[in-house]
């Protein structure tokens, strides 16, 4: 399970050839695959790939749907620009320029729409963009709460099982873990790495955008 984080193609890359994943992994990724980062295109370019081998399982984060209100709504493009965006439509560019919403292909439409899904669930484990109501199944969760909500001291969720999430920032560059949830993102756009967690074994991999590559325990980092 990995956070895709903001265009980071390089530390993408440099992070999956590390964990070497097997034919019957499943990879699930934890959204804002775009915005700030340089190559916005090449992530979801990469991320398409692998959902063609049926191996991906990829979450929405609040920057794409910030993305897809933009190109539903002229008025909204404003905000997801300020937000990122723009770095976003200069990965589109053809011309070297600022980029538009229009040199987007149709299949990035389609799999930010249609492929993504806000929320992914297994027998231990809970994964989610932002957070979850404790008290609430998935299926009956905010969408707010899902894409916005930050990760600050969650409780347990009702059913016993682990979160694993993103979107919080760890700006220490390792996760935060709780026991019953753990934040993985760990700031690759920024001075930080990009995070694989094996939910299975306990393994950790980091990569960042220099292409170095980092490999530790998830009970390394319990308070």
């Amino acid at each position: 399970m990995l956070q895709t984080e903001s265009g980071c193609s390089r530390a993408f890359d440099s992070l999956i050839a590390a964990v070497d994943l097997q034919p019957k992994d499943r990879l699930v990724t934890l959204g804002d695959y775009l915005d700030r980062g340089p190559d916005s295109k090449g992530v979801i370019d990469r991320l398409i790939t692998l959902h063609d081998t049926r191996q991906l399982v990829a979450l929405r984060g609040n920057h794409e749907v910030m993305m897809l209100q933009a190109h539903r709504n002229s008025r909204l493009e404003s905000l997801w620009l300020y937000s990122g965006g723009d770095t976003t439509l200069a990965s589109y560019s053809l011309s070297g320029e600022a980029g538009k919403l229009a040199d987007v292909p149709d299949n990035h439409w389609d799999f930010l729409e249609n492929v993504c899904v806000n929320w992914y669930e297994t027998d231990k484990h809970l994964f989610v963009h932002a957070n979850v109501d404790p008290d609430i199944a998935l299926a009956f969760q905010l969408e707010h709460i899902l894409l916005w909500e930050p990760f600050e001291n969650p409780r347990r969720h009702y059913s016993g099982k682990t979160l694993v999430c993103g979107h919080t920032t760890q700006k220490s560059g390792v996760p935060r873990n709780l026991g019953h949830a753990i934040c993985i993102d760990t700031w690759a756009y920024g001075r930080g790495w990009l995070t694989c967690l094996d939910v299975i074994s306990g393994r950790v991999w980091q990569a960042n955008q220099n292409a170095s590559v980092r490999m530790a325990w998830i009970d390394e980092f319990t308070p």
